[in-house]
């Protein structure tokens, strides 16, 4: 029989290639696009600092004007092995020559746009014939003068596969044969499910690069206008590909990109043997982008929202705090979150316990215990309950607040017996007790 009373007893789950996979990181890039966003070089050093902190292992960066290459720069100033800085470029030997400017750039994307509409009405040129000479040309272009490279199959999602990009592919592999092929999802047209083919299954996809083609380095890129973006990406890895793109937190252009804290959280906590990514920044990376940025980020949001090891319910502060593998996913600090308890109206009798126990040991720097049935205790859930009954507040009490309540009925009344204590301070943990009077 299994038993699972702890995070330890759950099992973990494997990759079904066991592939060995990577992460590469846009959100200097892609995330800079994100409207009403602008990122100073200050901005996209400190956010390299937190992706080597977490051990990312790639980075990519636009070197198109004097404040992307200086960021690049104070980036590569810092000496780190990881991440890596790669380059980005449009399918033109103009733009891969400003990225062979840039000393110490090894790789570059190339963007290869692959739909029809992204052929005609965006790039403006006459068919598919075109689109792949142009391609094939900055692509050996690149490989000549000693770059790697990324193939950015742009809008893959809602093109002609087995038409046109299988067969262009084919081609980029010969040129090639180490190149990341990025199957890009751009407006979130890609499904996670199998058996859907052409053109939404990203595993149909991956499948086919992989097994068909034999594609040596698969990477996905997300968009997350369906929502579907942590789950393709994660789908990617699960059908054999080795490299995802992301951004933290999500950003992006329109509902952004595959969120990089929802991955790394899956691989670190979910997948066996996968213990590479530090993710104790990852709380404090989403203060600096919130503080720094503006970005609000929502309190119930995954991994790094305010609320999520925020307890109020009287069922599920009670199962907290008896064990918090009752109804917490993942302890705090992996990444590096904080357990909070919250008083509001579904609030038990426990954890309004629990925090007047609490506030009484930070106020008398002594360690105390209220008992559940201290009549105290009771009169101040009771006023508690008073105020969302008939006065109709809306919000958590706060510590403040607590602590006036605690005042009232705890502070002036003796705290324990004068023999137990020596400087005034308790030796010895010891119990709050009642007075006589009924008089509050």
């Amino acid at each position: 029989m299994k038993i699972y009373e702890s995070y330890e007893d759950l099992p973990k789950l494997k990759l079904p290639y066991g592939n060995e996979i990577f992460i590469s990181d846009s959100t200097i890039r892609d995330g800079s696009q994100m409207p009403g966003i602008v990122l100073s070089r200050e901005h996209k050093v400190q956010i390299y600092e937190y992706l080597h902190e977490i051990g990312i292992e790639k980075l990519e960066a636009f070197v198109f004007n004097k404040r992307d290459r200086d960021a690049v720069d104070l980036m590569f100033d810092r000496g780190y092995e990881c991440p890596e800085i790669t380059g980005w470029a449009r399918a033109s030997r103009a733009d891969i020559d400003k990225i062979l400017e840039v000393d110490g750039i090894k790789e570059t994307g190339i963007l290869m746009s692959v739909s029809d509409t992204h052929i005609h009405s965006k790039m403006r040129l006459s068919g598919r014939e075109e689109a792949e000479e142009k391609y094939l040309d900055a692509l050996q272009y690149a490989v000549d003068h000693g770059l790697r490279t990324r193939a950015h199959l742009e809008d893959m999602t809602r093109a002609d596969n087995y038409g046109f990009v299988y067969p262009l592919v084919e081609k980029i592999m010969e040129i090639d044969p180490n190149c990341i092929i990025r199957v890009c999802d751009t407006v979130g047209y890609g499904m996670p499910f199998m058996n859907i083919d052409e053109p939404y299954g990203i595993p149909k996809i991956i499948q086919h690069l992989k097994k068909e083609i034999g594609v040596k380095n698969i990477e996905t890129h997300i968009h997350d206008d369906y929502g579907f973006g942590a789950a393709s990406s994660i789908t990617g890895f699960w059908h054999g590909a080795n490299w995802t793109s992301v951004t933290f937190l999500g950003i992006g252009e329109r509902a952004g990109n595959s969120e990089m804290e929802k991955i790394l959280l899956f691989l670190a906590d979910r997948i066996e043997g996968f213990e590479k990514y530090n993710l104790e920044p990852i709380t404090r990376f989403a203060d600096f982008m919130e503080k720094e940025l503006g970005l609000r980020v929502p309190r119930n949001k995954a991994v790094v929202g305010k609320n999520i090891f925020a307890h109020e319910s009287g069922i599920h502060a009670a199962g907290v705090l008896k064990n918090p593998f009752n109804y917490e996913p993942y302890p705090p600090e992996l990444v590096g979150g904080t357990r909070l308890l919250l008083i509001g109206d579904s609030s038990g009798l426990e954890v309004i316990r629990y925090k007047v126990q609490e506030t009484l040991n930070n106020l008398l720097d002594v360690e105390t215990t209220v008992e559940k049935d201290d009549r105290r205790l009771l009169k101040i859930q009771k006023e508690i309950q008073k105020l969302y009954d008939k006065e109709e507040r809306v919000s958590c009490i706060s510590d403040e607040e607590l602590l006036a309540y605690v005042e009232k009925y705890f502070l002036y009344q003796p705290i324990c017996d004068p023999a137990h204590t020596a400087g005034g301070r308790l030796k010895s943990k010891g119990k709050i007790q009642e007075p006589d009077d009924e008089k509050y």
